[in-house]
């Protein structure tokens, strides 16, 4: 990446930004205020995780020396079920307590499905609905919005609300336009359409049709039928001679238009 110079020397700027010129040619501004800002936003979050790791390490020291976390469960199980100092009767309780988790779980696995029917509905509203309003669809690609979901849709994902893309590697798309924030849906689409291997397939042709077309480019008149050479035999001599008779009658070729080669 390398800023971008007119004839004299001098960076060129738009909107007051320096532009740069990226490894693959694009030409994007650099909003510098904007990248302190992230760059500040993303120490903020790197002091935030460190001090909820620290606090993780201090609360994980309380419990040392406990090697069996499950015989600790099942110790403390054990007092909370006494009353009196007696135990109550275990299989009782333990009957009780299935109970309970069947009911909890149906319930549960009820909830799980109705959450998973509302991810789908948000899934395909929010990237179908991309796809469908997309400018860099309906501009660039010779394909409709479906086709180009079935295409590039699995490289998006829905994630606090918001969609997200990735590159091949499993990496999010970041914005080169707005360095530090994640990329809009119409650039990430650019930048999985770039890198697509067989991209001239899919996206729409900008050249007008050559010599070699099949059409009448600007309405020409088409060429006029070429005319192809035919033979009849001349018509027989009302009397005959010495030198005439017993004679093959004389062939003479005429021309004729036809629209296709003789066989």
């Amino acid at each position: 990446m390398k800023l971008k110079l007119d004839e004299n020397g001098n960076v060129v700027l738009a909107d007051g930004k320096p532009v740069y010129i990226h490894d693959d040619g694009k030409e994007i501004p650099f909003d510098a205020g904007a990248a302190m800002q992230k760059i500040a936003q993303l120490n903020g979050e790197a002091k935030s995780h460190r001090e909820a790791r620290e606090a993780a390490e201090a609360l994980a020291k309380k419990f040392e020396g406990i090697e069996d976390p499950a015989a600790a469960l099942k110790a403390l199980q054990t007092i909370k079920n006494l009353d009196d100092k007696k135990l109550i009767d275990a299989g009782e309780a333990e009957k009780v307590k299935a109970e309970l988790a069947a009911a909890y779980e149906g319930r549960l696995k009820g909830k799980e499905d109705e959450l998973t029917k509302l991810q789908g509905q948000l899934y395909n509203e929010l990237i179908g609905g991309s796809f469908a309003r997309s400018k860099t669809v309906a501009e660039k690609l010779a394909i409709p919005a479906d086709i180009a979901q079935s295409f590039f849709g699995q490289r998006f994902k829905v994630e606090d609300g918001k969609v997200v893309a990735y590159d091949s590697n499993g990496s999010k798309l970041y914005s080169r336009v707005k360095p530090g924030e994640l990329a809009g849906f119409d650039e990430a689409l650019e930048t999985l359409i770039d890198s697509y291997p067989h991209k001239d397939s899919i996206l729409k042709s900008t050249g007008s049709s050559g010599s070699g077309s099949g059409g009448n480019a600007g309405g020409a008149a088409p060429a006029a039928p070429r005319a192809w050479p035919t033979a009849r035999p001349m018509p027989s001599a009302s009397r005959t001679s010495k030198h005439t008779q017993n004679k093959e009658p004389t062939w003479h070729l005429t021309c004729r238009f036809s629209t296709s080669r003789p066989t």
